[in-house]
């Protein structure tokens, strides 16, 4: 029975696809949690508001100018042109305060103690502590408004707790990457240690280093193609699942960030087989007959 000649760039394929894949999956996964945890971050700090309290007795026109004043303030959040700053009349505030405490002050007090406010919420720059208290100063210096408030114990928990979760999503994304590296290196070379003598024969009859590295590169680079549109068909596909069970999470997501990332994942992984295939071929042209064996 004849025997199977064997081509050059030809080697067992299936075991470092499916590692590539896996791997480039788990890298899309943690860019799509990376993307969704700065939409959510985004979203709490410009839902979080500021109180603005009014002095007693303020005319019509003077609160119409005391809201244009604010509203015309960079600091503002703006959402389709909108300046997101709302009045609260105190009746309305000591509604709220009824609900949420279950006492009505009224009965005793005789009176409604509240002032007329503004919630105001401002853009993602201005959540931090010294901008916090720089708009605080800017709006309290407001003719008509009385004083400015914030849970500034809030505001610094938030951003600890963010820092915190960057940095553990940094770290780990970054071993992770160094993990597939050097995972994909060592599949490679160990797929390709049935060419080796193959490499030394073509070698021997004076095969150039580029001719013999060509057609393992090729071989390579379409592996992470094919690798990466997988990957990208399953985070899709884990994308499109996950939305269907939370509907919630559509507000959180960004067409243009996932776009680039997927994008990346692919050319992550025509990278990856490149170099990893470069490498292992490497390695194997270099040795000596007797290492070969």
């Amino acid at each position: 029975m004849a025997r199977t000649k064997k081509r050059v760039g030809t080697y067992p394929s299936g075991m470092i696809l499916f590692s590539l894949t896996l791997a480039l999956f788990l890298i899309g996964f943690c860019g799509m949690l990376a993307i969704q945890s700065k939409r959510v971050v985004t979203y709490i700090r410009e839902n979080y508001e500021m109180r603005a309290f009014l002095d007693k007795g303020l005319s019509d026109s003077k609160m119409t100018k005391l809201s244009q004043t604010i509203a015309e303030k960079p600091y503002i959040l703006k959402t389709n042109g909108a300046a997101q700053v709302t009045f609260v009349p105190k009746d309305v505030a000591a509604k709220e305060f009824i609900a949420e405490t279950k006492e009505d002050f009224s009965k005793f007090l005789g009176e409604n103690p509240l002032r007329d406010s503004y919630r105001i919420k401002l853009t993602e720059e201005n959540f931090e502590e010294a901008k916090l208290q720089q708009v605080k100063q800017d709006l309290e210096e407001i003719d008509g408004v009385f004083e400015v408030v914030y849970q500034e114990n809030l505001v610094d928990s938030i951003n600890r707790n963010i820092t915190k979760i960057y940095a553990v999503m940094s770290a780990f994304a970054l071993i992770l990457l160094i993990i597939i590296v050097v995972l994909m290196n060592n599949t490679i070379r160990l797929a390709l240690h049935s060419q080796r003598m193959l490499i030394r024969s073509m070698q021997l009859v004076g095969a150039t280093n580029g001719f013999i590295t060509r057609p393992f590169l090729g071989r390579g680079m379409w592996q992470g193609l094919l690798a990466g549109v997988i990957a990208v068909a399953l985070l899709l596909a884990g994308l499109q699942l996950a939305i269907h069970n939370l509907p919630e999470l559509a507000m959180f997501q960004d067409t243009q960030k996932l776009i680039f990332l997927l994008a990346g994942i692919v050319g992550l992984g025509v990278l990856i087989g490149f170099l990893s295939t470069f490498q292992a071929v490497h390695r194997y042209l270099g040795l000596t007959l007797d290492e070969l064996y």
